[in-house]
């Protein structure tokens, strides 16, 4: 009786929102779900923390598993609008999906995929936690500067996110 009440809020959900996510995916907090209409997430899909997921994005299966038929997608990958990720393999961490890419192998961390079917075009060196830190002072204290007003870390930080898509 648990699963008709899942099935029938989601598909409340989808009516409402343009989005279906299977009542069954795993989906971890801080997942960033942008312009939402079209997005499927699949029934075995897993999605760690801190993705970003733009319109028309499909998490499917390609038909032909059974078991873990979707993918599993980690931690800070961006998936472009318009990308389908077909098939029960993993994306790594850090990786990014180009718009309209259809990515049907593993795709391995801090990689852009674009194409159909989808190839890596790139592989980033990962950046340390300090380098990330540090950049993101340096935004704050230029945001600082130009607007002339002293905020805190957090507000500064959201605020120039907010204006300049960074």
């Amino acid at each position: 009786k648990l699963y008709f009440w899942a099935r029938f809020i989601s598909q409340r959900a989808v009516k409402k929102t343009g989005i279906e996510i299977h009542p069954a995916a795993k989906i971890a907090g801080g997942v960033f779900i942008d312009h939402g209409t079209g997005v499927v997430i699949g029934e075995t899909a897993e999605i760690e923390e801190g993705v970003i997921i733009y319109q028309g994005v499909t998490l499917g299966g390609t038909g032909k598993e059974r078991g873990k038929r979707h993918p599993t997608i980690m931690e800070d990958v961006v998936l472009s609008a318009g990308a389908k990720v077909l098939g029960g393999f993993t994306v790594g961490k850090g990786a990014k999906i180009g718009a309209g890419a259809v990515v049907l192998k593993e795709v391995p961390p801090y990689a852009t995929v674009v194409g159909i079917p989808g190839r890596v075009v790139r592989i980033r060196p990962p950046q340390s936690e300090d380098k990330i830190h540090s950049g993101i002072i340096a935004v704050e204290a230029l945001n600082a500067e130009i607007h002339g007003v002293v905020v805190a870390p957090v507000a500064i930080s959201t605020r120039f996110s907010a204006k300049s898509g960074f």
